[in-house]
């Protein structure tokens, strides 16, 4: 019918914001929560949250006069999810930069260079507890990793039945259990052999061990799992057995995600304190043999620095926050050699 109108719903389809809207209004709350804080002096998280608040007040009041209900609704979600990832990244930003901020005043050539022997005060360094940290993560990733991976490559490709559901079960429960647990495991198993007074470097590396184990085994088995079921079946058509399959075909196509895995697990135990303080104990040299005697560690070392400072405790909290700040340091370093890793003999996967 040519006179008949057709009915729009009110308000769905009544217009479009300009492309820079929400960066408009967000620049506008900015500023007026900048003005409320400053005269209420309050703290700049307290101006963050407020900048949200009022921005997403803003956006929702332009976009539901100009656009209509339902594209209102779509921007006001994107822009609360938004928020909540830039409100999540508060805490982390802050860490860092309060690690750099306070860790720089010590972070030199004589802290990277030099052990504490003899130092009573100011000077020293932390040379002997990370290359402490060097070797103690390195045997426990050493023992973790073809654990780890082997275990994953079973319940991927060959388990079935009851022990598979067993292993499982214990994989689940060894992800929750507290590192002081592993410490504690750790510094048993010794002492029936040793002596309750043994210290030792390798004491350290099993009880990071049983903390890494169940993370590669899970990573490495989400990994094997994205693995498409046709390369296998391709493989197997041209007679080529199971476990070179698995050893020439699953492995290398799942590497980059393993790779990263595993260092999320080194991530993940290189800066625990409790379990090597228990079973490294303490020291002021340099020890290269984790089977001979107490080993320094990082971890360790910044607790120390921090709960026992001496007279004047000025230079022991600047060698703790220098310690804390070497620490992210590695864990970066070590994310970033993970990523070139994966880049260079990762295979990607199509489906």
């Amino acid at each position: 019918m040519s006179g008949s109108a057709v009915s729009v719903p009110l308000g769905d389809n009544s217009g479009v914001l300009p492309r820079r809207a929400t960066l408009i209004v967000f620049a506008a709350s900015a500023i007026a929560s900048a003005l409320i804080s400053l005269a209420l002096g309050l703290s700049p998280f307290v101006w963050l949250l407020f900048t949200g608040l009022i921005g997403l007040a803003g956006i929702t009041v332009w976009s539901l006069a100009v656009e209509g209900r339902r594209r209102a609704l779509d921007r006001v979600m994107s822009v609360a999810i938004m928020e909540v990832f830039v409100l999540a990244m508060v805490p982390l930003l802050s860490l860092i930069y309060t690690v750099v901020s306070k860790g720089l005043a010590r972070f030199d050539s004589e802290f990277l260079t030099s052990s504490m022997r003899g130092v009573l005060a100011e000077g020293g360094g932390a040379l002997h507890a990370a290359l402490g940290t060097f070797i103690i993560t390195a045997v426990a990733t050493v023992a973790a990793v073809p654990v780890g991976v082997l275990a994953a490559i079973y319940l991927v490709e060959y388990g079935k039945g009851r022990l598979k559901r067993s292993i499982t079960f214990f994989v689940d429960v060894m992800m929750g259990i507290p590192s002081i647990v592993a410490g504690l495991f750790a510094f048993a198993l010794f002492a029936i052999f040793f002596g309750p007074g043994i210290r030792l470097g390798v004491m350290g590396s099993v009880a990071l061990a049983v903390l890494m184990i169940p993370i590669v085994i899970r990573s490495a088995e989400e990994m094997l799992r994205v693995v498409p079921n046709a390369l296998r079946e391709a493989s197997y058509a041209l007679g080529v057995p199971k476990w070179l399959t698995v050893l020439r075909v699953v492995l290398p196509t799942a590497l980059a995600g393993i790779v990263t895995g595993v260092m999320l697990a080194v991530a993940r135990v290189i800066g625990e304190t409790a379990p090597l303080l228990i079973t490294t104990g303490s020291t002021t040299s340099t020890n290269l043999n984790p089977f001979d005697g107490r080993m320094a560690n990082l971890p360790v070392y910044v607790y120390q620095q921090y709960k026992f400072p001496g007279v004047p405790p000025e230079p022991y909290i600047e060698r703790a926050w220098a310690g804390a700040l070497l620490l992210i340091v590695i864990v970066m370093v070590l994310f970033l050699a993970a990523r070139l890793i994966a880049r260079r003999y990762g295979v990607e996967i199509r489906r």
